[in-house]
């Protein structure tokens, strides 16, 4: 995500917002607000509040309500493209599209931690690049976008920020839980399961960038990297189904370490 352009206080945010930094977040996000306000809201960091220690309108209530309409468009979506799945496949689908680190993505995208206004010390400590405050924002936004139009309107939103992943999960619909299907396909030919094993964490404490090998034995499946261990682990495990390197050497690479030798 870009940098932002500078650390202001909450009254210079408010002119900022309002003077210059809204028309270029309405582009970006395909919507011209009939009720400013509203976009004000979702962008209004709690902190914003807790500095001035009085009641502030900030984009929590917002996020409430787009978590609701996110998760019907979700649903609706699956519903249809996937007649097939049982309830417990589309649920687990759906999981994986609303994650934090999902909705993380489609805001930096967005670039939304640059438009938010939040007070001093939430800003300093990593406010803008923070997995909850991105996550948060993006479903203020398609809260905001709801009451100001329609549902359609918020569904076309949501369908057009998210249309690669969702293209990806129609592409792969299998791959629901990359961990659990490697483990199982290994077991089922060696009954051995694969290990993780975390080769690197980098970048500051508020959004370490982790990364991870999955390892059979002694050869190596895959790596994957995340913004949490359990993410890394799951893009190893994606890599590793992905490369499906014991189909090429299921001998070597089916076997404990003891047994080679």
């Amino acid at each position: 995500m870009p940098s932002c352009s500078a650390q202001l206080t909450s009254s210079h945010q408010l002119r900022f917002f309002s003077a210059a930094n809204v028309h270029p977040l309405e582009q970006r996000l395909g919507y011209a607000f009939r009720q400013a306000a509203l976009l004000q809201e979702a962008l209004t960091h709690p902190s914003v509040g807790h500095e001035k220690q009085r009641h502030h309108q900030d984009n929590q209530r917002l996020e409430f309500l787009g978590d609701a309409v996110l998760q019907l468009v979700i649903t609706e979506y699956l519903y249809s493209h996937f007649p097939r799945e049982r309830e417990g496949r589309l649920t687990k689908l759906r999981a994986r599209l609303v994650s934090r680190d999902a909705l993380k993505t489609h805001a930096q995208g967005l670039d939304l931690g640059c438009h938010l206004l939040m007070g001093r010390g939430e800003e300093s400590s990593g406010g803008r690049e923070r997995t909850s405050t991105l996550a948060d924002a993006f479903e203020a936004i398609i809260g905001a976008i709801y009451l100001d139009s329609d549902f359609a309107t918020a569904r076309d939103f949501i369908l057009r920020e998210t249309r690669e992943v969702l293209e990806q999960v129609l592409d792969r619909p299998v791959d629901v839980n990359p961990k659990g299907q490697l483990q199982e396909t290994l077991q089922g030919i060696a009954m051995q399961g694969p290990s993780y094993e975390m080769i690197s964490a980098t970048g500051p404490e508020h959004a370490k960038t982790f990364v991870v090998e999955v390892r059979w034995g002694e050869r190596s499946l895959g790596r994957g990297s995340g913004q949490s261990k359990q993410a890394a682990e799951i893009e190893a495990a994606r890599d590793a189904l992905a490369r499906q390197l014991w189909a090429k050497d299921k001998q070597q690479i089916g076997k404990p370490a003891a047994d080679q030798a």
